[in-house]
């Protein structure tokens, strides 16, 4: 049960969380941030709901196909330099296929000792055949993609389920989004090495702008 737990966290890595949370909060605050205040009433509120409801959901379902399709292009990749490997001409030829492979940092880093070590393992993997397919960790990730754009919407929206002030309802709701988005870039700046309070009170500042963005294009 451990280990299945830990795979569902690690379907996705932080930034991707980060990214999709951002995004579904950006979204629910150009519904909220649009609403007119002091003409709301019950069913302008109610349509308000639904639509950043419907919104972030149709989203989370674009994100979860988008998420999709990255994951067969990497798989492609993948087997695009193994068969790059086997079919290198000499020994040369299949290191700078492994070098090509990795991330730059870990280039300038191992010996060739190490690389050749990486040769060997590599030669004794059998050569891929047929095209790339999608895996249930695929699935999985995409799942969780769409619903963490979706869930966002929820800590935003219910500040004007429970409250009837519309005008404190609102209040209330952009200091839920504010604070998420903070979280949201305190965990950037954790992650990135950043300053994380300094990230969060940028990312809080990036949300506003981007939020100001969309309703001026009528997003």
């Amino acid at each position: 049960m451990g280990k299945q737990v830990n795979l569902f966290r690690q379907v996705l890595d932080p930034m991707e969380r980060i990214s999709e949370i951002l995004f579904g909060v950006i979204m629910t605050l150009t519904f909220t941030c649009a609403l007119g205040v002091a003409t709301a009433n019950t069913a302008t509120v109610r349509t308000m709901l639904l639509s950043a409801l419907g919104c972030n959901l149709a989203w989370g379902i674009i994100d979860a196909g988008v998420y999709m399709l990255t994951r067969l292009y990497e798989a492609g990749g993948e087997i695009r330099t193994l068969r790059a490997f086997h079919d290198a001409a000499d020994i040369a030829g299949a290191r700078s296929v492994i070098a090509d492979a990795l991330p730059h940092l870990l280039v300038t880093t191992i010996s060739d000792d190490q690389l050749e070590s990486m040769r060997l393992k590599l030669r004794r993997a059998p050569i891929p055949t047929g095209p790339p397919r999608l895996t249930g960790r695929d699935a999985l990730g995409a799942l969780r993609v769409g619903l963490l754009c979706f869930l966002a919407t929820f800590p935003i929206a219910l500040p004007f389920i429970f409250i009837d002030e519309a005008r404190t309802a609102l209040r209330v709701s952009n200091a839920v989004a504010a604070m998420m988005l903070a979280l949201c870039g305190y965990a950037l700046g954790y992650r990135s090495g950043l300053w994380p309070w300094a990230t969060a009170l940028v990312m809080v500042a990036f949300g506003g702008a981007m939020v100001a963005i969309a309703i001026a294009f009528g997003g």
